[in-house]
């Protein structure tokens, strides 16, 4: 299975190049694809950017010491999908429940910024991934490129579902809802693009659809 790359991964030129950079300036970081955090057995996928290079990066779990975690992991504990303390490391003891995280691309990238060539790349991680959760009811995804990635690798064409804040998009041929949010980012919190009560208002939604099912 793909569902955990190790460090051993050079499909991404410029990512393996970022990584000896990064293992040179931060030898204390973890510095590798950082695999998902949570239980294939769980209904909900959320899918992100990239690890973030203070954050994932430095920690090995996804949203980890990074500010838009700060923003996710509350939600998730606030509405009842996710437990424990969020300290910012990976060994804290905070555990998803019925969640499963992870990111479009699975190496930090250069400027927080990803290449097309680079999510086609990690999209076999992606779709392994989604094939090897059996009960998986829902996917959120955090922004355009994962909402994209997630078309590209179950097949569906990016035109019938666009990206928008809330958004609901039924795929039928694999009996998912795709649900829309920006991304918890520093930069869409401080600049007004998302905000706190926004975001839970997502988790709001999702948790709706679930409830449903």
């Amino acid at each position: 299975m793909f569902v955990c790359p190790d460090k051993l991964c050079h499909k991404c030129q410029r990512l393996l190049e970022f990584r000896y950079q990064n293992q040179k300036l931060y030898p204390t970081y973890y510095n590798g694809p950082v695999a998902s955090f949570g239980d294939l057995s769980s209904e909900i996928l959320i899918v992100g950017l990239a690890p973030g290079l203070h954050g994932a990066n430095q920690t090995g779990r996804p949203f980890t010491n990074d500010y838009a975690g700060d923003i996710l992991y509350p939600a998730l504990k606030k509405y009842g999908l996710a437990q424990g303390t969020y300290r910012k490391i990976k060994d804290d003891g905070f555990q998803l429940l019925n969640v499963r995280i992870t990111n479009s691309v699975r190496c930090v990238p250069p400027q927080n910024k990803v290449t097309g060539e680079e999510v086609k790349n990690c999209g076999v991680y992606l779709i392994d991934e989604i094939q090897n959760m059996p009960h998986l009811k829902i996917i959120l995804t955090l922004g355009a490129v994962a909402h994209n990635a997630v078309l590209s690798v179950l097949g569906y064409k990016k035109s019938a579902y666009k990206f928008a804040h809330g958004a609901e998009h039924i795929l039928d041929k694999h009996h998912l809802l795709l649900l829309n949010s920006y991304h918890t980012s520093r930069y869409n919190i401080n600049t007004g693009v998302l905000t706190e009560e926004m975001f839970n208002q997502i988790i709001v939604q999702l948790k709706k659809h679930l409830n449903k099912g």
